[in-house]
């Protein structure tokens, strides 16, 4: 495993992190029979930091995350979010983010996180994220509730925007900085390093379409990204190569990136994902993903109130007039 600097935060991170969502049967049922070997899988494997959220299966990925991590909770940095909590259930409230982490604790089983995030920020009013649910969560930071917060957005701009007016320890950036998005660097990249704040990225999968599973419902994607996912898994598959493997080798190599997360539902992806750190891509195979992707590169979606979106949300506009994302 190899470990970078999480901002200014004092800690260091795996590059590789442990996203929970599985844990919730975000994306289709995951039996619980196994949660603790996984947990052992990844440590053993030198991760040590592992993400989770109450809104993934309404609070029942924290609750298997806290029972499987027993005795290594004291051994690893867990993180947990609050803000969002069904897909249109937003609660950016003082109050409700402060029992919300209350809660969290409980399903946990910790007395403490050591990162805790608003969520999905993009869903808010910016105003009452700065003046409100920020300073609830230095509240609880105070309290020692949490040791570090964060903020996480689809929107690299507007992290940035909001991490300025509000500094924090963290910003978190889903689906756009992976095989098919790479604008983060527009902005966020930079932002990161000036200010020391930990950069992490997630989604390396876009949302599991690279995980070869089925493709949940509500997945975002416009069709024309789906297929090309479809193209991208069966041209690995083709050269025996794991797409994730794939997918995940490409995030490690951003160079200002601290961890990445990457959601875990078997042990096997466990070392698929740590395949990663060794794996050399073949160059014929790589060029052949890039030339499927390259006609819905940095095609971005809807997500959030519109005020809120990036500019980035022009490059979306612009593919669908030509056909791309119809």
């Amino acid at each position: 495993m190899r470990y970078r600097a999480l901002g200014s935060t004092g800690v260091s991170v795996s590059v590789i992190g442990f996203g929970a969502s599985p844990f919730g049967n975000v994306f289709g049922d995951v039996p619980p029979k196994h949660d603790e070997r996984i947990v052992r899988e990844a440590v053993d494997a030198g991760i040590n930091i592992f993400d989770v959220s109450p809104y993934y299966g309404l609070g029942l990925a924290e609750e298997r995350l806290g029972a499987a991590l027993g005795p290594w909770r004291d051994s690893v940095l867990l993180t947990t979010k609050a803000g969002r909590y069904d897909a249109e259930n937003f609660d950016f409230s003082a109050r409700t983010v402060t029992r919300s982490l209350d809660a969290s604790l409980r399903r946990l089983q910790t007395d403490h996180v050591d990162l805790f995030q608003v969520y999905d920020i993009e869903f808010g009013s910016i105003d009452q994220i700065l003046q409100e649910t920020l300073p609830a969560a230095a509240e609880l930071k105070h309290q020692g509730k949490t040791r570090f917060i964060g903020i996480t957005s689809y929107w690299p701009d507007l992290l940035s925007r909001i991490a300025t007016e509000f500094p924090v320890d963290t910003i978190l950036s889903y689906c756009h900085a992976n095989l098919f998005v790479g604008d983060m660097d527009r902005v966020l990249s930079g932002f990161a390093k000036k200010t020391a704040t930990g950069l992490i990225n997630a989604s390396p999968l876009h949302m599991g379409l690279l995980g070869g599973g089925p493709v949940p419902l509500w997945h975002p994607a416009p069709p024309a990204v789906r297929a090309a996912a479809k193209d991208v898994n069966q041209l690995c598959r083709n050269q025996s190569v794991d797409p994730a493997t794939l997918a995940i080798y490409l995030c490690l190599q951003h160079p200002v990136v601290a961890t990445t997360f990457v959601g875990i539902s078997t042990a096997e992806q466990v070392s698929a994902a740590c395949a990663a750190l060794e794996w050399q891509p073949d160059v014929e195979l790589l060029n052949a993903v890039r030339a499927r992707v390259d006609p819905v590169f940095n095609t971005v979606w809807p997500q959030g109130r519109p005020e809120n979106a990036d500019q980035s949300l022009a490059v979306q506009d612009a593919s669908m007039r030509n056909g791309v994302s119809a």
